[in-house]
């Protein structure tokens, strides 16, 4: 008997949806980015200082390897290309200076970035048995070292230093000075990126998201409205209808009464006999059920559970206002009870100023009408049989 409740709209549903798509756009294969390894170099120098006549050795941790290197230590003494004006060494016969150094003693290059690939730089200093090649950035990048890709040097070492460092070897060299570097491996180095194809997959899905978010907040607020508005309806439609339903008269079971027998009579709602002292409501049907039964029952389906009369529309509320006639009441069923002779008792005291209101009992034609004579002792209602007198033009209870 309870009514349909409609249900709330939550928010829990659409964020988890949200948050599941972000999680499938950032899981889904192929779609991850990377991670760079690399190895930092630890550079040393050493040589004689011709005017003080002592060495000069210092050490940093300034240099990278390539990526295609070999991470091994190297040593040797530091030669140059001979050519003046040639300091990137991309001639494939490029020759090379290195002061001090002993007929088939290990060396390294050492040449300037630009002017070829940083493989045909190696490759041309390797010609000439260098152990390593050592490349020095460009001016504008100054103490910066950067990626190289050289793919196909083989086991020849491949670092880069910084500018100032690479021009400060480069001219001691070319003053003549005996140069010895020593290469060792430094730290390893993980930097993470994203492929470009990543970003637009990503910035796909974070945009899909977007719209999917704001189409569910839009729908979710109109339906909350919706549902706000229609709560606001039924319940000032309830507080109508229980005022009318509150109109309906009442009577208190006693025993012995005419017109109800305790005993065989029963509320068609609870399925329960009536009992002395309960409060009964009568309807404009003629029914009689508990109130507490009844009156919940009118709120939500507002016709009798036995006739099925529109009760409020029978009590003249509500009606078609182009239609002034009311709906019939239909006869009793068999086994119902009769209110004829019962005595009735009103539990609203103000019910006296209420005589006017519209109900579908005052509209019958025939010859028994239930009609109200008020006591002056006793706040009392007897509901008895009423007929038409033509001689005093009314009912005469």
């Amino acid at each position: 008997m309870a009514a349909r409740r409609r249900r709330r709209p939550t928010a829990g549903v659409g964020a988890r949806d949200t948050l599941t798509l972000l999680a499938l756009a950032l899981c889904a294969p192929g779609v991850g980015g990377g991670a760079l390894e690399w190895y930092s170099a630890v550079v040393s120098i050493e040589y004689v200082d011709p005017q003080s006549n002592m060495t000069v050795w210092s050490v940093s941790e300034s240099g990278r390897f390539g990526d295609s290197s070999p991470r091994e230590d190297r040593q040797g003494l530091v030669g140059v290309p001979r050519a003046e004006g040639d300091k990137e060494g991309c001639a494939p016969d490029t020759r090379f200076v290195a002061p001090g150094s002993l007929g088939a003693a290990p060396w390294v290059a050492l040449v300037a970035r630009g002017g070829c690939t940083f493989k045909d730089k190696v490759l041309a200093a390797a010609r000439r048995n260098a152990s390593a090649v050592v490349v020095y950035n460009l001016e504008r990048h100054g103490n910066a070292t950067e990626p190289m890709s050289h793919a196909g040097t083989g086991k020849t070492v491949v670092i880069m230093i910084s500018y100032p460092k690479g021009r400060e070897i480069f001219e001691l060299v070319q003053k003549g000075i005996p140069v010895k570097m020593s290469i060792a491996i430094g730290t390893r180095h993980m930097q993470e990126f994203i492929s470009g194809q990543s970003v637009v997959f990503v910035a796909i899905a974070f945009i899909t998201m977007m719209i999917i978010s704001l189409a569910w907040l839009i729908f979710y607020y109109i339906q909350r409205f919706l549902y706000t508005g229609s709560q606001f309806g039924s319940q000032n439609h309830r507080k109508e209808t229980k005022k009318v339903i509150g109109q309906l008269p009442l009577h208190t079971v006693k025993h012995g009464e005419k017109g109800i027998d305790i005993d065989a009579e029963n509320c068609a709602v609870c399925i329960e006999n009536f009992k002395v002292k309960d409060v009964i409501r009568i309807l404009p049907c003629k029914h009689i059920f508990h109130r507490i039964c009844i009156d919940p029952w009118l709120l939500d389906h507002r016709t009798c559970p036995m006739c099925k009369l529109d009760v409020i529309k029978a009590l003249g509320y509500w009606g078609d206002p182009e239609d002034p006639q009311e709906l019939p009441i239909p006869e009793a069923a068999p086994g119902s009870v009769s209110v004829g002779n019962l005595s009735m008792t009103s539990h609203n005291e103000d019910r006296s100023g209420e005589s006017n209101l519209p109900s579908s009992s005052s509209s019958e034609s025939g010859p028994h009408r239930p009609c109200f004579k008020e006591d002056a002792g006793e706040d009392t209602a007897l509901l008895g049989a009423c007929r038409n007198d033509p001689q005093h033009g009314g009912a005469i209870c």
